[in-house]
């Protein structure tokens, strides 16, 4: 992904890809649209946009699966306008790659802030190209898996490392329970909230300033956990 490449709105409606547009004209120098899912995946395979807009409800192919096909191949953050409020369809959009999503009817001054903020959070990653990063007084060092306060080190079970690691290189996005409880436990028997919620609270006594108003480690209520990347 550039950072520089357009940003992509996969849409069917004309009027909504116009109120898009119209909120992204300065967020990005150009904004390239496809009216429906095949032209979309077609479209972000050749452009490699910096960020995609994609509406659920398109006439060839359901959002998630246009979500889950970008994602198999594209790191590009994927922002979903979606009318559905559940929490259990979040978590599908999550599970399927989404990074975020507004509801519609959306103000297009939220939706350019959202914009705004997977764009600087894609570009903080790049920079660092996840290797160490730090966050509010916190050091994280993938490659020699050393988490610093302050200059000193803070121990971390294999777990809290596994999850902090597992969060960090998401770079902001996201993840649900069941991503997180995957990536550290490998499909083992369990419930993944109830195993996570003893260990985000374990890992956030050892690296939040204050563990009760997190805000490295930030829960998405119903869905899952994202790590704040530093802008």
């Amino acid at each position: 992904m550039e950072l520089d490449a357009p940003i992509l709105v996969i849409d069917d409606e004309p009027q909504i890809r116009r109120a898009v547009r119209n909120a992204l004209r300065d967020v990005s120098e150009r904004v390239i649209e496809a009216t429906t899912g095949g032209e979309g995946i077609d479209l972000c395979a050749a452009q490699r946009p910096s960020l995609v807009v994609l509406d659920l409800g398109l006439p060839d192919m359901q959002g998630a699966e246009v979500c889950r096909e970008i994602r198999r191949w594209s790191d590009s953050p994927i922002l979903v306008l979606t009318a559905r409020h559940s929490e259990q369809e979040k978590v599908t959009l999550f599970d399927a790659g989404a990074d975020d999503y507004v509801t519609k009817p959306f103000s297009v001054l939220e939706l350019a802030a959202r914009a705004r903020v997977h764009l600087r959070r894609a570009r903080a990653a790049s920079e660092s190209a996840m290797q160490s990063i730090t966050a509010r007084g916190l050091v994280i060092d993938l490659p020699t898996r050393r988490v610093e306060r302050e200059g000193q080190p803070v121990r971390l079970t294999r777990i809290e490392w596994l999850i902090l690691a597992t969060l960090v290189r998401a770079g902001g996005r996201t993840l649900t329970h069941q991503q997180i409880f995957d990536a550290v436990w490998g499909r083992e028997f369990g419930s993944p909230q109830q195993y996570l919620r003893v260990h985000i609270t374990n890992l956030r006594r050892k690296i939040e300033v204050d563990p009760a108003s997190p805000e490295l480690i930030v829960t998405e209520p119903g869905v899952g956990y994202r790590f704040e990347v530093p802008r």
